[in-house]
């Protein structure tokens, strides 16, 4: 799964990788180290612009909430477990099938964060104290340093409690696609720990290599099956993963040090 990921990256750096035509700098986000769900996130998105006179998709950078509430939903409840959208079923899916066919989004990122539960500290004790099962933090990222964009999809959903010209009248959300996590080797494995993406969780955001933004980001495109064929993994060995600071796992701690690479797991806590 996607549940808490990196977004350093200014949005003029993200409008020149992703090659945006429109942009508002007053829009523009604040690095966030620590993004968590119904957070606001930049999202990469093809879509004509509203009333102008040239119908054509025009390449942007908006500004969505992250959760996706369906356009049907009678209210947005519901949007914090929204956060995902499964490859294998956003085709068919109630709530991610249209999104899927006519609105599709690249989430970009620095990099993204897992917890693995240590197999041998389930709940051990020492010296008569039980001591809690360590999760450990991984911050997982392309091993080149560049952009990670994570497939994603969007739509936008009416507030029928407040009137047409009010500023929130007016959701848009959206969620990342995951897919199975690769169970090849990492470009860069920790010295201790996983070895492969798939030792720290099966599932992980479905990466969108530079080869495939514009069709991915294409509105004209709405056949399912060339859509699936979008959603094939990438090449393997072009993700690393490093320990990071359990310091990540409270939402309100937010900074670039959150991704300082640990020279090992940290130890478990007594309680």
């Amino acid at each position: 799964m996607c549940g808490r990921y990196a977004a350093s990256r200014g949005a003029e750096d993200l409008a020149q990788v992703f090659g945006v035509e429109k942009w508002e700098p007053e829009e523009a986000l604040a690095p966030d180290w620590n993004v968590a769900p119904t957070k606001e996130v930049l999202v990469v998105l093809d879509r004509p612009l509203k009333d102008a006179p040239d119908p054509r998709p025009v390449r942007q950078l908006r500004v969505l909430k992250w959760g996706l509430v369906p356009s049907w939903a009678k209210d947005p409840a519901g949007a914090a477990r929204m956060i995902n959208a499964r490859s294998e079923t956003v085709h068919e899916k109630p709530s991610f099938r249209r999104p899927f066919a006519q609105r599709r989004c690249i989430v970009p990122a620095d990099g993204y964060y897992e917890w693995v539960t240590a197999h041998d500290e389930r709940q051990l004790e020492v010296e008569g104290k039980k001591k809690r099962a360590r999760k450990q933090p991984y911050f997982v990222l392309p091993a080149d340093g560049s952009v990670f964009a994570m497939a994603g999809i969007y739509e936008f959903w009416r507030d029928r409690t407040l009137p047409d010209d009010h500023p929130l009248a007016w959701w848009a959300t959206c969620s990342v696609i995951t897919a199975e996590a690769e169970t090849g080797p990492l470009a860069a494995a920790p010295q201790e720990g996983p070895a492969s993406l798939a030792d720290i969780h099966p599932r992980m955001p479905l990466m969108l290599t530079p080869d495939r933004w514009d069709a991915w980001l294409d509105p004209a495109r709405t056949d399912p099956d060339e859509l699936r064929d979008l959603l094939a993994p990438p090449p393997g060995g072009l993700m690393r993963a490093y320990p990071v600071s359990t310091a990540v796992s409270n939402v309100r701690n937010n900074g670039p040090e959150l991704l300082d690479e640990l020279a090992a797991p940290e130890e478990a806590t007594l309680f």
